[in-house]
């Protein structure tokens, strides 16, 4: 029995059974793999600009692109986005629930609207209308810094129970006009908040849990922050589609993302390097080889794992769980391997053009193997 066989025990992770909803195309809880969302930052009347931006996400994997509706002019830009997206819109709503209605006739495929600010039992009927009318879903996004007035009174401060309690009420409104098209967050920037709050959730409803540390932060504190929360959440089985919020670049966000749901067994997309640190037994420059490997295989979307290992302490033994392997040797000579078989050995010069080679191959023989098993 081989290591690999002998680790999948502790590699399961039983996901929360939930109701499964429809955003567009793309299926969230009930099983579905999970997605991986992202936000534009470009403002939403420059259609242009934002369909470019949308593009880049879905190249990058984004399952379903969020979209902010501030204001009429954005909403009814929404039209020509939607037509033109390669992926499910989302329609962020805040404080004038109008904004939902003309996002759902401009062909948004879910509305996220916060309970802290969108009004009424009146105005929130006049949006599932809206919703139902269209074929549009809704999230319930509440956040810790947006609670409603009252919550924010009965509790003194955000809490999890304040959360959830919020987040459960507003279901009960649109359970209410007997809309169940829906599913829920409760976000905090605090990831202990958000961590509790989310379990309490998660023992208290049904619904499909959209997971989000927001406002985590730049790129290197924020993927920490959100991998540690969003992490801690899904390997307990909570979870079925994710944001990492971060002030950067949104394509950062998908490729974190993902990344996380590939540290966790949870989704395959694209190459997964494994690499060491490098130290002084190295025998090429393992960072500049990763950096240069990464970037040049960003296009792969087809699953496979590649290992980089500076020296033969660890080299060979990693080699025989990845699809690809590449271990330092002396003298400038180093050792490729291929399913965990030494192939052939490899010069300084030649490390990144031959190992892209190697995984653009591995990607069309796996890609040529599926077409026939179809």
């Amino acid at each position: 029995m081989s290591a690999l066989t002998d680790l999948r025990p502790y590699r399961t992770i039983n996901r929360r059974a939930t109701r499964q909803v429809m955003v567009g195309n793309v299926p969230v809880g009930g099983g579905a793999p999970i997605a991986v969302q992202s936000m534009t930052n470009t403002l939403t009347t420059d259609v242009k600009a934002t369909i470019e931006q949308i593009q880049k996400l879905a190249v990058a994997g984004a399952d379903i692109v969020r979209v902010s509706c501030p204001d009429e002019n954005s909403s009814r830009a929404l039209k020509e986005i939607v037509a033109e997206s390669p992926v499910p819109i989302v329609a962020d709503i805040h404080f004038h629930y109008r904004r939902g209605i003309e996002a759902a006739e401009s062909g948004a495929a879910c509305l996220r609207i916060n309970p802290g600010n969108i009004g009424g039992q009146d105005r929130v009927r006049e949006i599932v209308k809206a919703a139902r009318d269209h074929n549009c879903s809704i999230r319930i996004g509440v956040n810790g810094g947006s609670l409603e007035k009252y919550i924010q009174e009965k509790y003194g401060e955000p809490c999890p129970e304040g959360l959830v309690e919020s987040a459960l009420g507003h279901a009960k409104h649109l359970q209410d006009e007997d809309f169940h098209n829906f599913k829920i967050s409760v976000k905090a920037s605090d990831v202990f908040l958000a961590v509790a709050s989310y379990r309490l959730l998660a023992q208290q409803c049904d619904y499909p849990l959209h997971l989000g540390i927001t406002e985590a932060g730049g790129l290197r504190t924020g993927t920490i922050k959100s991998s540690i929360g969003l992490g801690t959440l899904l390997w307990d089985g909570i979870g079925d589609t994710i944001r990492v919020s971060l002030s950067a670049d949104p394509v950062e966000e998908v490729y974190a993302g993902f990344d996380m749901l590939k540290s966790l067994g949870l989704r395959s997309r694209g190459v997964n390097i494994i690499a060491c640190p490098s130290c002084a037994r190295q025998q090429f420059d393992v960072i500049k080889t990763v950096a240069a490997l990464e970037e040049r295989t960003a296009h792969i979307t087809t699953p496979m794992s590649v290992s980089i290992i500076g020296c033969v302490v660890n080299g060979p033994g990693e080699a025989k769980l990845t699809d690809i392997g590449f271990t330092g040797g002396g003298a400038g000579t180093h050792q490729v391997y291929l399913k965990g078989i030494p192939a052939h050995r490899l010069k300084d010069a030649d490390i990144v053009e031959h190992v892209v080679g190697l995984i653009e191959e591995k990607a069309r023989e796996i890609e040529s193997a599926q077409v026939k098993a179809a």
